[in-house]
């Protein structure tokens, strides 16, 4: 059994949110590998769930009942020196931002409605909660609201690398001290 020195600090998890092609995954796992962390995806602890892709999943629920479904898995999350890649639509439950929050650090993934469409064109089964009759834009200007309201942190991503955002976000939580004590607050 391995256990840690008296003097060790316990590090926190540092959950990453933003819309669906935000790049949340590639970054988190930079992130990860910058620090020398795990990595996981709630995305991918979903359809482990379900045995199916995430696109599945969202198809054969109701938009409410996939929230409530991501806020399950995502409030069952209990690691420590952990970047997780958040689901987009996590920020429409409360309490799952509480319990991300409970772990540590929130940074928002920040990117251009332009490029987030890019890149959803280019991957149209990436599993998009969005309400019928809802357009894209509206979706990201209802989340971008979200996104900045629970965010410790919002790394401006356009025109940077994943390892030049993943070195960012490092260097923010550093200055701030939030890499070097264990979580301590909760959603605001």
């Amino acid at each position: 059994m391995l256990h840690a020195s008296p003097d060790e600090i316990p590090r926190p998890c540092i959950s990453i949110i933003g819309m669906a092609g935000a790049g949340k995954s590639t970054v988190g796992q930079a992130l990860a590998q910058t620090l020398g962390w795990a990595f996981m995806d709630s995305d991918y602890l979903m359809e482990a769930l379900y045995g199916s892709r995430l696109q599945g999943v969202t198809d054969e629920l109701s938009k409410e009942a996939f929230l409530d479904l991501e806020a399950c898995v995502v409030g069952s999350v209990r690691a420590a020196r952990t970047v997780l890649a958040t689901g987009g639509s996590v920020v429409y439950r409360e309490a799952a931002m509480r319990h991300l929050a409970s772990l540590g650090p929130v940074v928002h993934l920040e990117v251009p409605l332009a490029l987030i469409e890019e890149r959803i064109a280019r991957n149209p089964e990436r599993g998009l909660a969005i309400a019928p009759g809802q357009t894209l834009r509206g979706l990201y200007e209802e989340r971008e609201a979200l996104y900045r309201r629970y965010a410790d942190v919002c790394c401006p991503a356009e025109g940077r690398t994943p390892q030049q955002c993943a070195e960012w976000i490092r260097d923010r939580l550093t200055e701030d001290g939030r890499l070097t004590r264990g979580p301590q607050r909760t959603a605001r």
